[in-house]
């Protein structure tokens, strides 16, 4: 039985010193602190979190490179997968990230913009290495050539893919944009509801739901996890991951505790 996946997430930025510094918003923003990076990756490794996930939430709509200095420190303090994203935008990005000791590499607004960056990385690097990255909130408006998905009260929206921190929607469909990602080699999808980030109300089920049904590749669920009962819903819904924040950085229960839950609802855990 395929063993499911337990994901701390490091949203990170330099602040006004320059200093790299974990932060947890709502809806992508109202940034709060939450933590140094090297010391919340060092205690997730201790607590046997699956994999850890550290992003530069906001090199790409600075315009800079991703924080490798800092990547390099926080892979330093962990024997888990590491993926990285933020401010990916070529194959030397991914080099950079990739020899700064990561595993994986995240690539978000520049495979939206550059679609070939997806089958250019897979090809140089392998698919295991390149997970796409897709935020995407819903959209009420129906359109013919768009998946249209039921909600939980009955009605129903599609959800538009929005890149640069959520800052920009596209207008593409998230469904098919992750279609058209595992056909160009991704071995992951990371997927984040910008409605529902921060909220702790619970991940979006039915983008998830719909997008583990259009693909074969692991989907990862991100964005509004407020207890473990939302992880299991996530998981029964499709998810092969739950990636979450808020209810680790604040020490509302431990990965230990949510692996105990979990495993005894059923759902496959490394213990």
């Amino acid at each position: 039985m395929k063993m499911k996946r337990i994901i701390p997430c490091l949203d990170t930025i330099l602040d006004e010193k320059k200093r790299a510094v974990v932060v947890k918003g709502i809806e992508f923003e109202e940034l709060r602190y939450a933590g140094d990076p090297i010391e919340l990756a060092k205690r997730y490794d201790e607590e046997g979190a699956d994999e850890l996930v550290f992003l530069d939430i906001t090199a790409s709509v600075e315009n800079r490179e991703t924080m490798v200095n800092i990547v390099k420190k926080v892979a330093e303090q962990v024997s888990i997968p590491l993926c990285v994203g933020g401010g990916i935008r070529s194959l030397d990005d991914f080099k950079k990230v990739l020899d700064a000791c990561a595993d994986k590499v995240g690539i978000n607004t520049a495979a939206v913009e550059n679609p070939r960056l997806i089958k250019d990385a897979v090809k140089t690097f392998g698919s295991a290495c390149v997970v796409v990255a897709i935020d995407c909130k819903r959209n009420l408006a129906r359109a013919k050539d768009k998946t249209l998905i039921k909600l939980e009260d009955g009605s129903v929206a599609w959800y538009d893919v929005v890149i640069y921190g959520g800052r920009k929607a596209t207008g593409r469909d998230a469904v098919q944009w992750a279609a058209e990602a595992e056909g160009l080699g991704a071995g992951e999808i990371l997927l984040t509801s910008k409605d529902r980030d921060g909220t702790k109300d619970g991940y979006d089920i039915p983008i998830i739901h719909a997008i583990a049904e259009a693909v074969d590749i692991p989907v990862i669920a991100s964005g509004g996890c407020g207890n473990i009962e939302h992880m299991y819903e996530a998981f029964i819904n499709g998810a092969d991951a739950c990636l979450a924040a808020s209810i680790f950085h604040y020490g509302e229960c431990t990965i230990g505790e949510v692996k105990e839950y979990l495993s005894k609802k059923g759902i496959p855990m490394r213990i």
